[in-house]
Order: structure tokens, then sequence, then C-alpha cells
């Protein structure tokens, strides 16, 4: 009779809770750690060795999720490094005199570029004032030009684009002949001879960081002005050259997003030059010609970053990525919870409060906002990394305390917080509750059924989402259909669900099936269900109301069951827990507590829960119960209060317990599928 008892004990109060000790909140506030990157110690370290190695390919892709704080790494990063300003240097675009429409370029010295313009600006003009006295223009156009000479000595590229000019001026001279002065005001020589300063880096004292949010043809590698009829002058920069030396940060998902741009922007990375893209056909003297710039051969350290499904779908899809991208640098979501990093997520909240000017944070309230953390991540071991998460309700719980004409912020304004949103947001779980309590939606809170178990889902809705009690129900028969998932005939079960519901036959084979052929027709269906159902979270309840159904074992109506399973029977952890756990609880608040109702969860669980308040109060006042197993016969003993049985010496299960009798029923389907054929 021992056997029969219920082995497996609901979650004491203590066991249940999870709260942060003040006198910790406290010690850990002491010491006063400046904020930084908090809790990306792997990704910090990758940035580092990236941003550090020059070699061609050590690009760097930054992935993680958007609210993980790349950008800010990125950029702490990179500030490290941007006073080595050695390989900065100006662009310049000049007149091209053997192949006009293709302007070249020059790159100088940091201010160079600068003096270069202006000293060619004035060139220019003096030109076309000489080019009124026809008679001597080509003698003192020459002269000018050894005054510019003089102006750069020893500076190649410089000197020889005065060498071509020199002979330009030499060719241009009869032309300049014939010119009216109308017509020479117009003409090209009128601006030719100025220079295009495509990037200036007389002033900059650090190497450049370009933030290319928007990153497109012409905003990357730069555009040219259709109504300019002089090539070179028709050059805009793009963030390629404004970047050129330093780094650029791409949001990669965009990139991607333009027809053709990776493709272009993986050309330019193999030839670690800027290289024009295309060009726009300019009016007047080039008519449909296309402007093909020279290239740019500058370093430029590139850094990606998107999503971790990009970065997969790159290296499988892209044979030419990982050489171009050889830095992986993967940010976390979560960190190890640990007095460290305490210390420096109150440091980091605290440096956000003052910096935004909010109100100061009270000891209590530290301690709600990193019980929320937890709660984010689902992990009692581990804080998030999210914490644009957690400057949303610093921000929430200033307006309340403003509200209220508080002075500082405690941990009932958090609290606040959380408990508004649910109430904004609650509109869709209100609606399903009402429609329990109408009797719109069959469900029972009570009782025992056959076939018939609660199981427990998450709804999404936007940013927020809420745990709610989804009817799983069974019926089987003779046959060799083996089990029929309903919702994946309806078109309405996901991959994963799939997989969860061949487990099942599996799970059958090995526990019962051993001396006979699984001769079964089940059909299992989530009832009043009309939207996709996936995942494998309910594939232990859909196990337990298909062994009811095979049994014809009546389950407990007011325990609701999530978790997965495998073949073996052991129940594996799941997501969601806390939003299952809460919504079926105010699924029974609502119709009324018994004193009998809860939850049945795996035990890998038990470390992600981190309940409301006034769930932990039930469970307090044993209104409400949470039990963590490990396998399918606990759970199918806490739902039927049946024993579990044993099998005897010759692998028999005994009598008087639910194995058998699911066993028995197996065997029976058995011999009547193999009496129709015969």
């Amino acid at each position: 009779m021992s056997e029969s008892k219920l082995r497996i004990k609901p979650l004491t109060y203590e066991e249940a809770s999870f709260d942060f000790d003040p006198v910790l909140i406290r010690e850990c506030r002491k010491a006063e750690i400046q904020p930084q990157i908090v809790g990306q110690p792997r990704a910090l370290r990758s940035l580092e060795i990236g941003l550090s190695l020059q070699k061609s390919g050590y690009n760097i892709f930054v992935s993680g999720d958007s609210a993980s704080g790349r950008h800010s790494a990125v950029q702490f990063c990179v500030q490290q490094l941007r006073d080595d300003i050695k390989d900065l240097r100006d662009i310049v675009y000049v007149y091209n005199f053997r192949q006009p429409d293709s302007p070249s370029v020059l790159t100088l010295l940091p201010g160079q570029g600068e003096r270069f313009h202006a000293a060619c600006l004035q060139f220019n003009q003096e030109v076309l004032k000489l080019a009124e006295d026809k008679e001597h223009f080509l003698e003192s156009s020459l002269a000018l030009v050894d005054e510019l000479e003089r102006s750069f000595p020893k500076e190649k590229p410089i000197g020889d684009y005065i060498s071509h000019l020199r002979s330009d001026l030499v060719r241009e001279n009869n032309h300049i002949q014939h010119l009216d002065e109308k017509t020479l005001k117009t003409d090209p020589i009128a601006r030719k001879y100025q220079v295009n300063l495509l990037v200036n880096h007389a002033h900059t004292k650090q190497r450049p960081l370009v933030i290319e949010s928007y990153p497109t043809f012409n905003n990357l590698f730069g555009s040219t002005d259709s109504d300019e009829k002089i090539p070179h002058l028709s050059l805009h920069a793009g963030s390629l050259a404004e970047a050129a030396g330093g780094f650029i940060v791409i949001d990669a998902e965009k990139l991607l997003g333009e027809t053709g741009l990776w493709e272009a922007f993986k050309r330019y990375l193999d030839a670690n030059a800027l290289a024009w893209e295309g060009g726009l056909a300019t009016k007047g003297e080039l008519g449909s010609k296309v402007i093909r710039p020279q290239v740019v051969p500058l370093p430029i350290k590139v850094i990606l970053i998107g999503s971790e499904e990009t970065y997969d779908m790159l290296t499988e899809e892209d044979e030419r990525f990982l050489t171009l991208f050889k830095i992986s640098a993967q940010f976390d979501y979560a960190m190890p919870l640990d007095n460290t990093s305490i210390s420096q997520t109150i440091a980091t909240l605290d440096a956000y409060v003052k910096t935004h000017n909010l109100l100061p944070l009270e000891d209590s309230a530290l301690a709600q906002l990193l019980r929320y953390s937890s709660w984010y991540v689902e992990s009692r071991n581990h804080l998030a990394t999210h914490f644009s998460s957690l400057y949303d309700v610093i921000q929430e719980a200033h307006w309340w305390a403003k509200r209220e004409q508080k002075t500082s912020i405690d941990g009932d304004l958090i609290l606040r917080v959380n408990d508004e949103r649910g109430y904004i947001n609650g509109i869709s779980e209100s609606k399903i509750n009402e429609e329990i309590l109408s009797g719109d939606m069959i469900i029972s809170l009570t009782g025992t059924k056959v076939g018939v178990l609660n199981g427990l889902a998450v709804m999404d809705r936007g940013s927020t989402s809420f745990g709610t009690p989804t009817v799983i129900s069974c019926t089987v028969a003779p046959g060799n259909e083996g089990i029929v998932n309903i919702e994946h005939e309806a078109g309405l079960s996901g991959e994963i669900h799939d997989k969860g519901l061949l487990i099942l036959e599996g799970y059958l084979r090995k526990h019962y099936a051993r001396t006979f052929p699984l001769s079964i027709y089940a059909g299992i269906a989530f009832e009043q269900s009309y939207a996709e159902i996936d995942g494998d979270s309910a594939s232990s309840s859909e196990l337990l109301t298909l062994l009811s159904a095979i049994g014809e074992l009546p389950l407990r109506q007011d325990i609701a069951v999530t978790g997965s399973v495998n073949q073996m029977g052991l129940i594996q952890p799941v997501g969601g827990i806390n939003e299952k756990i809460e919504g079926f609880f105010h699924t029974c608040l609502s119709t009324g507590l018994t004193g009998k109702q809860g939850v049945i969860i795996p035990k890998q669980n038990v470390r992600n829960l981190i309940l409301p308040y006034e769930v932990l109060e039930a469970i307090k006042e044993k209104q409400f119960f949470i039990y963590p197993i490990s396998t399918i016969d606990e759970g199918m003993q806490i739902l039927t209060g049946r024993a579990v049985g044993v099998r005897n010496p010759k692998g028999n299960w005994s009598e008087g317990n639910f194995n058998f009798d699911i066993e028995d029923r197996l065997k029976r389907m058995y011999l009547a599928v193999s009496s129709n054929r015969g």
C-alpha cells in the first residue's frame, strides 16, 4: 500500500520564493564599482582582438539580441584605439587628364588636403583670369604651375598631378585661343583645375567611427551629382570614405536587405580598397558616359551588427563570409549571478539614474530590479545583460514617484510598474478568463476526466506575454494508424510540435509494447485552439492525456501540466514557466480557489521560478501548489492518485496500478486488431 502514497511533494513557500537579501544589496552598493560594459567578457575579448589586428579579413560580426548593449560595447572598445591616427589620410579627387570619366584619387596627410584644395581653387581662378589675355596665357599659366609646385615640394602624389597639369595647360592653350569671353566662363577650364576634397582630416584628433544605420549603395560607396559637368567635382563621399583609416559599424540585416549591396560590399572587402560601385551618368560634356573613379587604398575596420540567425545564415550560405569576418563577438543575454555581477548591475543602474536626472533608487528598489532582471532571463542563477529593459522599468517608476510626490524610488514603485503593465496589457488574458467563466471556453478546474488534461501555453501579444490553460484531449481505439496529430492534419502544427508527437509512440513501445506490436489509433487535439501550435513544451501533457485515454484512467482537472518529455519518459525543462504558472493561477483565482489547484512542472524548472508575490502568498496559505516532477510516472501518480507499480521478474506489471491498466489495454487492442485480420 505504501506504493500508492504520493511520493512527489509540492514546493514549500520557502522553496518557491526568490528574493535578494537587503544586506547583500547594501554591501554590493558600497563597493562603488565604476559602470562599464557588464556581463560580456567573451564578446569584449573578441572585440579587443578583432579591432587591434590590422590583417586582411579580421573584420568583426557582432551578434546577439538588440538589447544586449552591442552598440555601446563596440563604441567602448573602439574608443580605446581611436587615438592612433597614423593611418588617417585626406582624400582628394582631381581631374584625370588622360581619362576624364575616371577621376584620379590622391591620399594625403591630414591637413595637406585642405591646403592643396585651397591652393588649387586659387590656381584655377588665376588661370581663368589669364585666359582672357590669350597672347600671354601659356607663359603666365606655366609660371603659376611653378608657384604651385614650390608650395608642395617633394610630395609625390601632388607632384605627379602637377606634372600632368603642366602638360594639360600646353594642350589647352590652342583651345583657349578660339574661345570668346562668354564661352570661356562656361568652358570646363573654368573649374577643372579645382580639386574635390572628399574627406578632410585637418582638424581630426581621433580615428573616425562611423555608424551607418541605413546602408545603401549611395550611403556606403558615395554618390555623384548628375548636374555637375566636371566628373571629379561630381563625387560625394559615402560612409566608407568617411571611415577610411578608422571604423565603420553597419546594421547587417539592413545591408543584406538591399538587392546586390552585400555582393558589392564583399568586393570592396576583397580589394581592401574603396571602389565606387557603378556611378551616375552626368549631363552635358560627358553625355551618357558613366563615372568610374579610382579606388581609395585605405584600411577600414568593418563591424557588422546583427542577430544570431543572420550570422548562422551567412556562415552556412556564403562561402566567403568567414574569410572576410574572421572574428565573431557573440553577446549573451544573461550573466552569472554573483556578487560581482550584482555590484556591476547596481553601479550601472545608479549611473543611469544620475545621467538622466531621475529620482534616486532605494535599496529596496534595487532588490526588486535585480529580481526583475532574473525574471527577465528566467533564472535564479543569472542576471540580464539587457539593461534597456531595466532602464524602462526605472523610467516608469520615476513617473509614478513624481505622480505620487515621492522623493525617491522604492521597491513598491518597481512592483507598481509591473502591476500597471499587467493591467494595461491584460485585456487578452481577461477575455480568456471571462470566456471560461461564461462557459464559452469549455474547461474544468475541478473533478476528473478520462483523456482530458489542462496543459499550459504562453500567448504573445507584442512585447508582452501571458500564460493560459489549454485543454488537451485524446481518444483511442484499436488500429494501425498510430498517433494522429489533429493539429498537424489541420495545418496548425509546427515541426517541433510534430516531433514531440512522434516521441510519444517511442515511449509507448519502450514502456509497454515490448512483447507485442503497438496497435492503436489515437487522436490528440488542442480543444478550441485555432492558431498554429509549435514547440514541445506540451509533449508531457499530451503523453499523460494519451496514457489516460489508453488506460481509461481519470485525470485531475484542478492541476495543469507543462513540460517536455523524451522517449525514456524523462521530463525536460521548458520556457515561459513563470508566465504559465501565473496564468493558470489567475484562471483559478477568477473561478475561485479550491485549495487543491496547482501545476505540474519539470523539476529542472524550479531554478527558473521567480513568481509574483500573490502566487507565493497562495502557496504559503496552501491554496495553490507546484509539483516538480522528473518522470511521466510521477506525473501520472499525481494526476490519477494511483500507484506506479513495478515489473516482476517476468517483465510484467503487477496488478492494481496505472501502468498495468495501460499495458493491459494495449494488449487487448492488439488482440482486437489481430482478430479482425483473421
